[in-house]
C-alpha cells in the first residue's frame, strides 16, 4: 500500500539536498506530503482549536451576525451546506470561518482583501486565530523554498510573490452525522484553488487523496505532522510538475460519524496580481506548456469561487 511520506522540515537546514529531493519526489507523486519538526507550539494549535470550537457551539443566530452575504465568505462565517464541490449535486456537510491577512487599509490590495471580523463572544479567538495564521504562513514560506529549489528556482523565488498573499485560515466544523444514507459527504472530491494548503489536525479519519492509479488513499497524521498539499495555482505556474491532487473528506463508517469533526486548513495564496503563466523552468519538450492564456491569481480565484457556489 502506498503511503504519503512524512518528512522533517528541520532537515532543510541539516541535510538540504536530500530533503529537497525527497520532498520534490513526494509532491510529484502525490501532490501531498506530511511535514513534521515545524516548531509550531502545541499550545498555539490547541488554543486555536479550543477557540474555534467555542465559536461553532454558539447559537446559529449569533454566528449569522458574522455572515457577510455577497462576499463569497471571504471573511467571517459561512453557514452549513453552502459550499459545494465543483460538479457536485450535493452541498458539503460543514460550516466554516475565514481569517485573512491583516494589511494596511491603504494597501494596493485593500479593495480585494477585506478587514477581518472577530467574534466578540469568544475572547481568545483573535489572539489564537491570527497567531495560527501567522505561524502557518511562515511554515508555508519554508516549504515553498524547498519546492523552489527542487525545480531549479532561487530559494527565495516565491517570497515577494506571497508576502501580501490573499491567504485564508479556515476553521471548519463538520457536525455529527445523524441521518442514515445521506447523499452528502463532509467535503466532496475537489482540488484546492491556491498555491499550497497546510492542514493542522488531520488526526481524525476522513481525509483521502486520489492516487495516480485511481485509488483513494486515506491520510491521517501522527505527532506534530501537518499535511501540506499543492493547489491549482501552483500546478498551473509549474506546468503540472507539481500536481494539484483530488481529495475529499468522507463520512466515517463507524461511531465517529456521530462525533463532530474539526479541521483547520491554511490556504496560502499568491499576491492578487501574480500572473500564473507556466515557468520556463517547467516547460520542456516532454512537458510542453499546457496554457496559452494569461490570468492573475485574483482573476483565477474569482473564477473558481463561482464554480464552488461561494459567489
Amino acid at each position: 500500500m502506498k503511503k504519503v511520506p512524512t518528512l522533517d522540515i528541520r532537515r532543510y537546514d541539516t541535510d538540504r539536498a536530500a530533503f529537497v529531493a525527497e520532498l520534490g519526489a513526494a509532491y510529484r507523486e502525490f501532490g501531498f506530503c506530511c511535514i513534521s519538526g515545524h516548531g509550531i507550539p502545541r499550545e498555539l494549535i490547541d488554543g486555536a482549536y479550543d477557540a474555534f470550537q467555542q465559536f461553532f457551539a454558539l447559537p446559529t443566530d449569533t454566528k449569522m451576525k458574522y455572515h457577510v452575504p455577497g462576499s463569497g465568505g471571504a471573511r467571517g462565517y459561512t453557514p452549513f451546506k453552502v459550499e459545494t464541490a465543483k460538479d457536485s449535486k450535493y452541498a458539503d456537510l460543514k460550516e466554516f470561518w475565514h481569517v485573512g491577512r491583516e494589511i494596511p487599509r491603504d494597501s494596493r490590495f485593500a479593495d480585494v482583501m477585506s478587514p477581518n471580523l472577530w467574534p466578540t463572544e469568544v475572547a481568545s479567538f483573535k489572539q489564537y486565530g491570527y497567531g495560527l495564521f501567522e505561524a502557518l504562513d511562515q511554515l508555508g514560506t519554508r516549504v515553498l523554498r524547498a519546492l523552489a529549489l527542487h525545480i531549479d528556482l532561487p530559494e527565495n523565488y516565491f517570497e515577494d510573490k506571497t508576502e501580501q498573499g490573499n491567504s485564508i485560515l479556515r476553521p471548519i466544523h463538520y457536525p455529527p452525522i445523524t441521518e442514515e444514507n445521506i447523499p452528502n459527504v463532509r467535503a466532496g472530491a475537489h482540488e484546492d484553488i491556491n498555491f499550497i494548503t497546510l492542514l493542522v489536525g488531520a488526526s481524525a479519519e476522513g481525509l483521502e487523496v486520489l492516487t495516480r492509479e485511481g485509488e483513494w488513499l486515506p491520510i491521517t497524521t501522527e505527532g506534530d505532522a501537518i499535511v501540506v498539499n499543492i493547489g491549482d495555482m501552483l500546478q498551473r505556474l509549474t506546468n503540472h510538475v507539481y500536481p494539484s491532487t483530488t481529495h475529499r473528506v468522507v463520512n466515517p463508517q463507524n461511531e465517529n460519524a456521530r462525533k463532530p469533526r474539526y479541521s483547520v486548513p491554511y490556504f496560502l495564496h499568491p499576491n492578487p496580481d501574480v500572473v500564473l503563466d507556466p515557468l520556463p523552468q517547467c516547460v520542456t519538450a516532454e512537458n510542453p506548456s499546457r496554457y496559452d492564456t494569461s490570468i492573475t491569481s485574483h482573476e483565477y480565484l474569482l473564477q473558481r469561487l463561482r464554480e464552488i457556489k461561494l459567489i
